[in-house]
């Protein structure tokens, strides 16, 4: 791989939710090894090295989506095969790193997603960076199931996930945890390092507090499959919101959420807990149409994801769209928005190359204009692609 340098970018730099940065000062980077060497406005280059000019635009780090269903007409659930072609064509959409979200579905699919992932890619792969899984299900109500399948339904138990491990490439699970066991299998896979996030629940606020209490760091899209907010009776998305160590995931299409619920949660949550997802099905990158999410078949429209009934089935979101989103609704600065989906899931599951731009970090960078239309994705210190 030559070394690859970037100039004349405005550069997003790691500063923990200030950017450091204010004046936009065009600044370099040299990229050795997949990795960011050098920054600044003086570097020392080595000889026969790309030069890519920004010309002025701005550089991200790499945009990490933590609960992406399938893209481009595949669905991970219904073909686990498919999340390596999907990675090589996510550097279009700006996403450089993901977790391949497997709904609930038989355990035995489970275990094939989990072998598919271990596996790895196949030789001369090129594409967005497999973090890991994130399992979602089969542990959740039966009452907040949304576009699950009930008949694969299960209840938790700390033995059915003893192969659930982030050895093993299982990096995120949901869970309902006021179910029977619930608790137990939350501290089972806290131990087998297992982030363990609480959604598809009807837990009431003194539940979600036990289970933070258990293990559970984060929730999956908030106010999504939970219990409406009742002021006797707030729930998990209130005990979510009023916990400053939980995270929470958001879906900022204006769909599953309304601006203002939006908008709340990120004055609860900020950029340090806030995390932008998109929850997006195999509809994402494609034409309205028909689309699988599991063993069910998903209506999408311009506006709408859903199964036949009218029960919400994940989105067609871009991330792109999302920080459009969120700076709108909440006044928020492209340095925050960009946060929600680079440095805050890098913190979650401690991925201290991710998610910044850093010496040492991983070269992984996404080249916006003022409008966050997307002109290039670097993933490893690879140009995968190049916008008009």
């Amino acid at each position: 791989m030559k070394p690859l340098v970037i100039n004349n970018a405005k550069i997003l730099l790691d500063s923990y939710g200030l950017n450091p940065n204010p004046d936009n000062t065009l600044s370099s980077l040299l990229i050795l090894d997949g990795k960011i060497a050098q920054l600044g406005t003086r570097l020392s280059l080595p000889a026969d090295c790309e030069i890519f000019d920004a010309g002025g635009m701005i550089l991200t780090p790499g945009w990490i989506d933590i609960q992406l269903n399938g893209v481009f007409g595949l669905d991970f659930t219904e073909n686990p095969d498919s999340i390596w072609q999907a990675a090589s064509e996510l550097p279009g959409l700006g996403t450089t790193s993901f977790l391949p979200t497997i709904i609930t579905s038989p355990l035995e699919m489970v275990e094939h997603a989990i072998a598919i992932n271990k596996n790895g890619p196949p030789s001369g792969f090129k594409g967005a960076h497999v973090i890991g899984l994130h399992l979602e299900g089969p542990f959740l109500n039966a009452g907040k199931k949304g576009a699950h399948n009930p008949r694969y339904l299960q209840k938790p138990s700390p033995g059915l996930v003893q192969n659930w491990s982030r050895s093993n490439g299982v990096f995120l699970v949901t869970i309902a945890p006021e179910l029977d066991d619930g608790f137990a299998t939350i501290r089972r896979l806290r131990d087998q390092g297992v982030i363990v996030s609480a959604g598809h629940s009807l837990a009431t606020y003194e539940q979600a507090g036990q289970a933070f209490q258990n293990g559970v760091r984060c929730g999956t899209h908030l106010f999504n499959a939970q219990s409406a907010i009742e002021h006797r009776n707030p729930g998990l998305s209130i005990a979510i919101l009023d916990d400053p160590d939980i995270y929470a995931g958001l879906i900022v299409d204006g769909i599953h959420l309304h601006p203002g619920m939006v908008k709340m949660a990120w004055t609860c949550k900020g950029n340090r807990r806030f995390i932008t997802v998109t929850d997006a099905i195999s509809a994402l990158g494609m034409p309205p149409g028909k689309y699988k999410l599991g063993d069910f078949e998903i209506i999408v429209t311009d506006t709408t994801v859903t199964l036949p009934d009218g029960t919400l089935a994940g989105s067609n979101i871009t991330q792109q769209q999302s920080l459009r989103n969120l700076m709108a609704w909440t006044g928020c600065s492209l340095y925050e928005a960009v946060r929600t989906m680079t440095a805050t899931p890098a913190e979650l599951f401690n991925l201290s190359n991710k998610g910044r731009i850093a010496i040492g970090a991983d070269a992984d960078l996404v080249l916006v204009d003022e409008n966050i239309n997307i002109k290039a994705t670097v993933v490893g210190g690879e140009i995968l692609f190049r916008g008009s």
